[in-house]
């Protein structure tokens, strides 16, 4: 457990009559367990103190008092354990730093990010606290934190919130008030500090009543905007927390610090370095496009994930966030509507078979069809075949929602022929599995029209090698339906002086058919990555374009008459500059290819589920 980040006091099942009604909480402790998916009940609480009693509660000494519990053999929040357990400031890092690690900077601070007190002291802990910040919603009474606090507020008296907390002030003199806290929102998968997958979900939510006057927490500090589609682990990001150790922080100024984010290997979770963080600091908010006048932003992440957000040697200067999804977005949706949270299937961290990030630097090709069975509309969702630096093919077989890949198949080995291919794309001849069109280094153009776990099937030659054309003028190529009516047997092709060809039905004509769709001109050369897929209902295929820029556009029903109109999915020096490889496939719906995977310069992978004219949307890792 870390001891920075783990600030949950010790708690009994059943609470004073004073305590204040909770979010929906587990009847039973939860497990690490894929079985673990019901959701968080419990029955309605006695009255709740008034805002006069909290504020007369909360005085300044017993806000200065509140520290943040830390051993590694405390029991956890949501134990039955009412032993009381030992506290720690625990400033003194396990290992130094590397040179060059920022330091935090202390600050006044911002409305929109403050701190919870609680009070556990029937059962002989200390009060505690956590950092939390103010996210937008309609009802403007929410506020985001860690989940392993959470656990410590579902079953705490004397819940509160203060925004821009100032050290030596009672509750009823905080410059923005103090807001009760009326209900807690937790993912029922959460385990508190586990170090285990379901890490990933260590986020919770707080509803607040007005303060004092009368006034919405929102209303009073302004707001973060809660954000769940933030593209890929390397963010530039802000990070804000009150750390509460004495010996570092003696007036409990908060801190932030600006840093560049990287993934936590195997987690859905962000990592960042920046020396003093400890206790207090846990549910901080991970701003984007951080304002440091107003204090808003996107927050894509709070403090916490595995072991509670730190590295097993508890180091003040290693820190972790869970990275917010498609998850983190369905508890946001509960908590903005006052909404129960439901239960929700076992939760699995969607990673590739056998592959980190370091390893997916060296693929350089990939493209989505059906090898190993099914079809538009059937059971199986599409496969992924990959072409890496050395030579090696890999075919991962479809799988299903949650889980898109469900096994591996090498087709050729290190050091085969296929490191002289250039690009590859699906096509569809008729035959009983999906094909492939090659591009070879020598100009030599191919096409399997079967491509299955055994291997490439019935090649034939489409252009002999030396070909000029093919070798030094192509650019880039996507296969698909783009004459209405046959099969997925066309190609699209890019040249480097701009001008685009479709070469219509590649079984039947080979590289004859030709059309030349834009003449030469100046845009095209800067494409630098094409996907088809079927994003609208158009009778042909769309095509999807990353330009060098970073902006990502869809061509909707591509045919050989002229460019459709585009649609903006992303605007120019976006993230997706960094997007190397970039395929189309159906890989969450067996109806349409909308979903669409990335490969980032980091070497991390992506998966963006129903993509339609509106943009890409939340983003699931997959490394």
């Amino acid at each position: 457990m870390r001891s920075r980040h783990a600030w949950l006091p010790v708690l009994a099942l059943t609470l004073s009559a004073t305590a204040l009604s909770t979010a929906p909480a587990s009847s039973a402790p939860p497990t690490d367990t894929a079985q673990q998916t019901t959701p968080r009940t419990t029955p309605p609480r006695p009255a709740t103190p008034s805002l006069r009693e909290e504020e007369q509660y909360w005085t300044a000494d017993r806000m200065t008092d509140a520290v943040p519990t830390a051993t590694p053999s405390a029991p956890r929040a949501h134990t039955d354990a009412a032993t009381p357990h030992a506290h720690t400031d625990a400033v003194t890092p396990h290992s130094t730093p590397p040179p060059g690690t920022p330091r935090p900077e202390h600050f006044a601070g911002h409305p929109t990010v403050g701190t919870f007190f609680f009070d556990s002291k029937p059962l002989g802990g200390k009060s505690t606290f956590c950092t939390g910040s103010v996210v937008h919603t309609a009802a403007k009474d929410i506020v985001l934190t860690a989940g392993h606090c959470g656990t410590g507020l579902q079953k705490a008296t004397h819940r509160i919130f203060v925004p821009r907390y100032v050290s030596g002030k009672p509750a009823a003199s905080q410059p923005y008030g103090v807001f009760p806290v009326t209900r807690v929102y937790i993912d029922p998968r959460y385990v508190s500090n586990t170090k285990k997958p379901v890490s990933d979900l260590d986020l919770a939510f707080t509803q607040t009543a007005p303060n004092s006057r009368g006034k919405r927490l929102e209303d009073v500090t302004g707001a973060l905007t809660f954000t769940a589609t933030a593209t890929g682990y390397t963010q530039r990001v802000t990070v804000l927390g009150y750390p509460s150790a004495e010996k570092v922080n003696p007036r409990h100024n908060p801190i932030r610090c600006p840093v560049t984010t990287q993934r936590l290997p195997g987690y859905g979770q962000l990592k960042m370095a920046c020396t003093g963080f400890y206790g207090g600091v846990s549910g901080g908010p991970w701003i984007k496009d951080y304002d440091p006048t107003r204090g808003t932003g996107k927050v894509i992440g709070a403090t916490g994930g595995y072991n509670g957000g730190g590295n097993d040697a508890n180091d003040d200067w290693v820190t972790y966030a869970p990275l917010f999804g498609k998850d983190a977005q369905a508890l946001f949706n509960d908590a903005a509507a006052h909404r129960t949270v439901g239960a929700r299937p076992p939760y699995k961290t969607l990673v590739l078979p056998d592959f980190a990030p370091a390893v997916w630097k060296h693929a350089v090709g990939m493209t989505a069809g059906y090898f190993t069975g099914g079809s538009p509309g059937g059971s199986r969702h599409m496969d992924l075949i990959v072409r890496w630096d050395d030579g090696r093919v890999t075919l991962y077989q479809g799988g299903d929602t949650t889980h898109p890949f469900t096994a591996e198949y090498q087709l050729a080995p290190s050091k085969s022929i296929w490191a002289k291919a250039v690009s590859l794309t699906t096509v569809n001849t008729g035959g009983k599995t999906d094909g492939l069109a090659v591009r070879w280094t020598d100009g030599e153009m191919t096409l399997y029209p079967t491509v299955d776990p055994q291997g490439f099937h019935g090649e034939k030659q489409l252009a002999p090698p030396q070909t000029a054309l093919w070798r030094d003028t192509v650019q880039l190529m996507t296969g698909g339906r783009f004459t209405p009516g046959g099969n997925r047997d066309d190609l699209l092709v890019t040249f480097k002086d701009g001008h685009v060809s479709l070469y219509a039905d590649l079984a039947t004509n080979g590289l004859s058919d030709q059309t030349q769709i834009t003449a030469k001109n100046a845009t095209w050369p800067h494409a630098g990555q094409l996907t088809t897929a079927t994003v609208t209902s158009s009778p042909t295929d769309d095509v999807i374009v990353r330009w060098s820029d970073g902006e990502t556009t869809l061509y909707p029903g591509l045919t050989p008459q002229a460019l459709p109109a585009e649609t903006q999915l992303q605007p120019p020096n976006s993230p997706w500059k960094n997007a190397t490889l970039v395929t189309a496939g159906a890989f969450t719906a067996n109806t349409t290819a909308n979903d669409v995977i990335v490969r980032w310069a980091d070497g991390h992978v992506s998966l963006f589920t129903g993509t339609d004219t509106k943009g890409l949307h939340t983003e699931t890792p997959l490394t």
